[in-house]
């Protein structure tokens, strides 16, 4: 079990470097956590009222498992940026910033003095990175943006719906557009952050989530469109398939993925029927998986059921088969994979006490990431920072 603070652990590739988190909710602080986890020095300045912090699962109030699992590795300062002074304070500590990172509205950081133009003309090296639902400069900018409304503004739900055949539009049951926008944050950052060190100049960067997610779905699911005039419909082919699904063993599920003819015919002597081995289907150069991916899915899931998830994997391993077993979640932390990687170890809070802490799934051979702080009640470092802030005005 992890101690309750290692502030002492190495710095990590972006010791140094000084981010200021004024976003709320996951976008924003999982982008600005993930910088912590690389080293920088994050400061959170908070409102009273995130709503991360507001839950019903929690030991001490505002500690949520969310708030947990976004808002590790920095330091909270409890600032109420309507009061004169408090925002004033909050303006001191902006300009000790490398990074900025905003997801409030526009018109709200210009009414309180925090838009770019009027925080580069006090520190020019601010890299000011900023998210919302749609681009600052379309007539949609002014739209409220939740994961659901961006999945579906970014053609995510149209996706799911088709591939899963179903009449009632489906969202993703994950805060997908939070999460991707919040690794384009991370990306924004650190390439502006190169220039900074390069010129000692700043920026203004804007992350918007919908533009975001379109261009991440698009990658493969573009398709004949990307052709004018166009060659055919969207929609990856393989991903869109119907029998693009987990597969029944004798004791489970698992995700058996043949892509080639070989590996199909491999897979049908394995289950005991080399006569299914024989099908034309799987006998020529590749896989016709438009034509025939959802019958060729429904013969080898007649199989699948002959052997273990355990056999399974040992046959797609010898056969080189994309092969994983279908992880419950509730599981998790017991699965021999998740905790060999450290990727659900239990660690010490100070004061929530014992919890499972999400590993970081990056290694670096001369600048580790490390877990140095544990994400802290509101407001817990408040004296320490701004202490700190008025010593170095002293300084000057």
């Amino acid at each position: 079990m992890e101690s309750a603070e290692n502030t002492d652990a190495p710095g990590g590739p972006l010791a140094g470097v000084r981010v200021i988190d004024l976003s709320t909710v996951v976008m924003g602080p999982y982008a600005a956590q993930i910088l912590g986890d690389l080293g920088a020095d994050v400061v959170k300045i908070e409102s009273p009222n995130d709503t991360v912090r507001i839950g019903t699962l929690h030991r001490t109030p505002g500690m949520t498992p969310l708030n947990l699992n976004v808002n590790r590795n920095k330091r909270s300062v409890r600032l109420d940026l309507k009061d004169e002074d408090e925002r004033a304070r909050a303006l001191d500590l902006i300009g000790t910033a490398d990074i900025l990172i905003t997801n409030m509205r526009v018109g709200a950081l210009r009414r309180l003095g925090m838009d770019h133009d009027s925080l580069a003309a006090v520190n020019p090296r601010l890299i000011h990175v900023h998210a919302q639902g749609f681009r600052s400069d379309s007539d949609r900018a002014r739209l409220a943006a939740y994961d659901e409304t961006v999945q579906a503004a970014s053609g995510l739900v149209d996706l799911a719906q088709r591939a899963g055949d179903v009449g009632a539009p489906v969202v993703l049951p994950s805060i997908f557009g939070d999460k991707v926008a919040a690794l384009t944050i991370v990306y924004a950052a650190l390439a502006a952050l190169v220039h900074q060190r390069a010129t000692g100049r700043g920026q203004r960067v804007e992350v918007p989530m919908v533009d975001t997610l379109l261009a991440f779905n698009l990658v493969e699911h573009l398709q004949g469109r990307i052709f004018e005039p166009p060659a055919g419909p969207t929609g990856f082919p393989l991903s869109m398939n119907k029998g693009h699904r987990a597969r029944p063993t004798k004791d489970g599920l698992a995700m058996v993925m043949p892509y080639s003819p070989e590996n199909f015919r491999d897979l049908f002597v394995a289950a005991g029927r080399p006569d299914l081995a024989e099908d034309p289907r799987v006998n020529g150069e590749f896989i016709d998986s438009t034509r025939d991916g959802e019958a060729l899915a429904e013969l080898l899931e007649s199989v699948t059921p002959q052997l273990t998830t355990g056999q399974w994997a040992a046959v797609c391993a010898r056969h080189n088969v994309p092969f994983g077993p279908v992880l419950r979640l509730d599981e998790a932390a017991d699965d021999p994979y998740v905790r060999e990687g450290h990727l659900l170890d239990v660690a010490e809070h100070p004061t929530e006490g014992a919890y499972r802490v999400i590993g970081i799934p990056l290694t670096f051979s001369a600048t580790p990431a490390s877990v140095r702080r544990h994400a802290p009640l509101p407001g817990q470092h408040t004296d320490e920072v701004l202490d700190e802030l008025a010593q170095g005005e002293a300084g000057r």
